[in-house]
């Protein structure tokens, strides 16, 4: 019996137990019940007005772009504000109706809008989508009149590149492009993201990592509408560096007036140096076509024009030096000691050689010259002899000790070689043997050789400056935004000119009387007030022979000869050095020198400067460098 009343308590007790326990829950879930009644149905009306009116998103801010100024500072290319539209697939509804809206506004039907969402399908619905980039001051104004007519639709304020001075210096500043998706892959661009623009030509490539600035970002509070209502945090965009150019606009400028409706390039250097002063390509191209993005007809015209305004001829053109390359032929029979100062040579205007005759530019020939006249004169007939005695592989050693033949490694990319052709190179790229023939064509410049106007412009300074080769620069220092130099550049040895001081003078003095000489073929662009020194080059374009006997009047414009002169000034003490080619030009004393003379003439004379003032010790400053 008292088992069973023990028994009987314990129940009781486990099932008040069990009862408070439901009694609990169950009121628990009545003020559960409640609450949530309270908070969707009494204020859920409210609630769901709030949570659209308010919302928080992350933003992208995008990096000005480091500016590019001149070695003077004249600013060449600078960023400007871009509005581009775009839509927040989130906030634009009804789609429809605000995709009909916005197509009023934009001069874009609603069809073309609708694509551009589409595409765009994959991504984020509260990410924007790009509609229109750099819309205008008017198109923004409207949008902002009917900013409360148009949810999700957003304009946004970003950097965008201008080239001030529109088509100048186009070859050696470039222009950009949107990132590709081979890009995007590579190490250099990881930062980036599609839809950017990056460097693709030029400077703007070359130098893409200090122009490029870092990303930042901001925290924004947008309505239902999609509108900005307060930003909440930011961290800032990071600008990229500034590129002080070596190049000297106002020279620029008036070398692009001179190659105005020619073909051609031209360059000027600071022979002490390296510095690039001039670098211009004709015909040029307008790099802000680029900017928005170029169209399929507007490339194809620019790839498709004979003329290849896309070609920086400086660096990738590749031309006969022609007579300019006698400096190299004298220098190797000098050095060779196969002629001496005083050697001379008969020129009757023409030499034969095997069963063939070899005409001088002259008809009736030059007389009795030595090698200042020969240079001076341009004696074709001169140099023939040379080329016999020296052959064309001791020719090919000296050009290339001069720096033909292999890159100059200046700053900017895709720069050709050029060619020097040897008795090898024929056997192992033509697959027959050299013929003896060929070498008197290679000794002025014509045949198989090949370089460009600035291997050219080197050369010639490397002359002026006592036989020491510097690289060429583009580049005279880099800023940061807040003007911190973090790179300035310094001359850059390349070499010496296989060549002894008394014979480099040698060759100097009939330079100098190229221009200087009244029988020199310069001497129409002699400066009264300095003394520039020379040479003059005509190339035998391919496709036509040389040949004594040509109208040259009747002769089809894409066969006359392409006109070269290089330069260098003032004589005693070189401070610039030039390379012109006017394609199909025909005479570089008429069509290339007079450039190069309104050049010097510019750079040295044009604020004033006395002679005395620009004459200095040529000595002290080469020992200067070399140290």
């Amino acid at each position: 019996m008292q088992n069973k009343f023990l028994q009987n308590v314990d129940g009781d007790w486990f099932r008040r137990r069990i009862t408070g326990t439901v009694v609990i829950i169950s009121a628990a879930f009545v003020v559960l019940i409640v609450r949530l009644f309270y908070l969707q149905i009494i204020e859920g009306e409210e609630f769901r007005r709030q949570s659209e009116i308010n919302s928080i998103r992350l933003q992208s801010v995008d990096a000005p772009r480091g500016l590019i100024y001149d070695r003077n500072g004249t600013l060449l290319v600078d960023n400007r504000p871009s509005f581009d539209l775009s839509i927040i697939p989130k906030d634009a509804k009804p789609i429809d109706q605000t995709l009909i809206k916005l197509s009023r506004r934009i001069n874009l039907s609603k069809e073309d809008l609708k694509k551009a969402v589409e595409a765009k399908r994959r991504q984020a619905s509260y990410k924007p989508v790009l509609i229109k980039a750099d819309i205008g001051r008017d198109v923004l104004a409207s949008l902002e009149v009917h900013r409360y007519e148009l949810p999700g639709v957003a304009v946004d304020v970003t950097p965008k590149r201008q080239y001030i001075y529109s088509g100048s210096a186009s070859h050696l500043l470039g222009y950009m492009g949107e990132i590709s998706p081979k890009e995007l892959k590579k190490a250099q661009f990881y930062d980036c993201r599609g839809g950017d623009y990056v460097g693709k030509f030029g400077i703007e490539k070359a130098f893409e990592k200090y122009l490029r600035g870092k990303r930042g970002g901001r925290q924004v509070k947008v309505d239902a509408n999609g509108q900005v209502m307060q930003v909440l945090e930011t961290v800032d965009a990071k600008p990229g560096q500034n590129l002080f150019l070596t190049i000297d606009y106002r020279l620029q400028h008036r070398a692009e007036e001179l190659m105005v409706d020619k073909v051609g390039a031209v360059v000027a250097v600071d022979p002490k140096t390296g510095q690039v002063l001039v670098m211009v390509s004709s015909p040029m191209f307008d790099q802000n076509a680029f900017v928005g993005g170029i169209s399929h007809d507007q490339w194809k015209d620019l790839i498709s024009n004979p003329d290849r305004p896309m070609e920086n001829k400086v660096i990738q053109a590749m031309y006969p030096p022609a007579s300019t390359f006698k400096i190299v032929t004298a220098t190797a029979a000098l050095e060779e000691g196969i002629i001496d100062p005083d050697t001379t040579i008969d020129c009757p205007g023409h030499l034969r050689f095997g069963n063939r005759v070899f005409h001088c530019w002259r008809k009736h020939g030059h007389g009795s010259v030595d090698v200042r006249k020969a240079l001076s004169q341009s004696c074709d007939v001169f140099f023939y002899h040379m080329g016999i005695e020296l052959g064309v592989d001791r020719l090919a050693f000296y050009a290339k000790a001069f720096g033909l033949g292999s890159e100059t490694h200046i700053d900017i990319a895709s720069e050709n070689k050029g060619l020097i052709p040897t008795e090898a190179w024929k056997k192992r790229h033509i697959g027959v043997s050299w013929q003896k023939g060929e070498t008197l064509s290679v000794a002025i410049g014509q045949g198989y050789n090949l370089t460009t106007p600035l291997q050219m412009a080197m050369l010639i300074a490397a002359v002026g400056n006592n036989g020491l080769r510097l690289k060429p620069t583009l580049i005279k220092n880099i800023k940061t935004a807040n003007g911190k130099v973090i790179h300035e550049s310094k001359p850059e040895f390349a070499g010496f000119l296989p060549i002894s001081p008394v014979n480099l003078k040698i060759i100097q003095e009939g330079l100098w009387q190229v221009v200087n000489h009244h029988r020199g073929t310069a001497y129409k662009s002699k400066i009264r007030e300095l003394d520039m020194a020379g040479k003059t080059g005509t190339a035998q374009v391919v496709g036509r022979k040389k040949d004594a006997t040509v109208d040259e009047e009747e002769m089809a414009d894409h066969l006359k000869p392409h006109a070269w002169f290089v330069s260098y000034a003032p004589y005693d003490d070189p401070q610039i050095a030039i390379s012109v080619i006017v394609e199909h030009g025909e005479h570089g004393s008429s069509a290339a020198a007079p450039i190069a003379s309104e050049l010097t003439r510019l750079y040295l004379l044009g604020d004033g400067r006395k002679k005395e003032m620009i004459t200095a010790n040529v000595k002290k400053i080469s020992n200067s460098l070399v140290e």
